[in-house]
């Protein structure tokens, strides 16, 4: 991962402001009742009225825009007729974006309508642990000084971290060098200089870490069938300190 030139990051941050202004938008249709397929189609619309492209679709044979995961899906949910929302779920929705050849990724995790209470502490508990990480986003930390706050600050409050899946560098590419795990040995990886972008992403279970890929290649649900919460955003590593490029 290679720091970003002055207009390299014009065009990554208009590419990260559109895709959060789509995934506040589509977080707000979350309901009990519709598809997770309705919700891609929404995107698809949104996508298409801000003028990027989906910077999912056809990313290594994925067939859709977003990724939409209910309850146990940990990530990479595809978007289905078949899933109907039901009060008491939580969705998670991740999109990526291209804008101009640049970038966009950010991911959030939503309530559908009432839930319990430990699920209510699980969303808060992952974007939480989110802004742990963010905290070490500093000129010459390491990219352990990053998931090693994300671990702690989730263990402390007894939920658990995904390791099969990690953060990752921006740009011209969906996913660039290095990987960012949300666990880690703080001082140890990849020295963060000025100027690089990193899509932080924290992926926190209810129960046990352990995870599975269903057999449509792409799912990733629990082992144990316990909920999970995903929350992710675009950040720059500023001279003064750490810039949401997402917020």
């Amino acid at each position: 991962m290679v720091a970003k030139n002055s207009e390299e990051i014009a065009r990554i941050k208009i590419a990260c402001t559109i895709c959060k202004r789509i995934l506040v938008a589509l977080g707000k249709m979350v309901e009990a009742g519709m598809t997770t397929y309705d919700i891609e189609k929404r995107g698809e619309e949104l996508i298409r009225e801000n003028r990027v492209v989906s910077a999912f679709r056809n990313y290594n044979g994925y067939p859709a825009d977003l990724c939409v995961s209910v309850n146990e899906e940990v990530v990479h949910g595809i978007p289905s007729r078949k899933r109907v929302l039901k009060e008491g779920d939580i969705v998670s929705i991740d999109i990526g974006v291209i804008y101009k050849g640049y970038c966009g990724d950010c991911a959030d995790t939503f309530p559908v309508g009432e839930i319990k209470s430990i699920h209510r502490k699980l969303i808060e508990v992952t974007r939480r642990s989110f802004e742990a990480g963010v905290a070490m986003v500093l000129p010459e930390k390491r990219i352990g000084d990053i998931g090693a706050a994300i671990e702690n600050f989730v263990e402390e409050n007894s939920f658990s971290v995904v390791k099969e899946f990690a953060g990752h560098g921006i740009g011209k590419n969906l996913h660039e060098y290095p990987e960012i795990p949300n666990f880690g040995i703080p001082g140890t990886g990849a020295i963060l200089r000025e100027n690089m972008i990193l899509a932080i992403e924290p992926m926190i279970n209810q129960h046990k870490a352990a995870v599975r890929i269903l057999d449509d290649g792409w799912t990733v649900v629990t082992k144990d069938g316990g909920y999970s919460a995903h929350y992710e955003n675009c950040v720059l590593v500023g001279r003064q300190g750490p810039e949401i490029l997402t917020a």
